[in-house]
């Protein structure tokens, strides 16, 4: 990432993504825009990945889509200098050997990331390939 965070922030955009709103507040509010904002993108919010974009975070926004499956975003994230990002993308889309070889690097806290993530994203799939969440109408 272009920003090196404390492990407080690293915990607290953890606790963010998995939905914590008043954390993820504070972020925003305390010069962590961006981890705030990707918190939004992961959840499908196109202006906050707009956002992200605009803003100068390509590799934040090249981690939402490569937890959603997209391979050019983790080339695209290793050929920038960004291959623990990418190993965090491919753990969050349920690739375990990623999240593996983060745990024999000592990534403890980019795991906890990359599977809280993985949860967002995970149930985000299940919403979405529930037929009966969808209206008869």
């Amino acid at each position: 990432m272009s920003k090196q965070y404390p492990p407080k922030i690293i915990v607290a955009w953890g606790e963010a993504i998995s939905g914590n709103t008043k954390i993820r507040d504070w972020l925003a509010s305390n010069n962590y825009a961006e981890l705030a904002m990707f918190t939004f993108a992961l959840n499908l919010n196109e202006e906050a990945r707009a956002w992200l974009m605009k803003e100068g975070h390509p590799e934040l926004m090249a981690l939402v889509m490569g937890s959603e499956g997209d391979e050019k975003a983790c080339v695209w994230l290793r050929k920038n200098g960004y291959s623990k990002l990418a190993l965090i993308a491919e753990g969050a889309d349920n690739n375990n050997d990623a999240i593996e070889l983060l745990l024999k690097q000592g990534h403890k806290e980019w795991v906890m990331i990359s599977m809280k993530i993985r949860g967002v994203k995970n149930a985000i799939q299940r919403d979405q390939d529930d037929w009966h969440k969808y209206s008869t109408r």
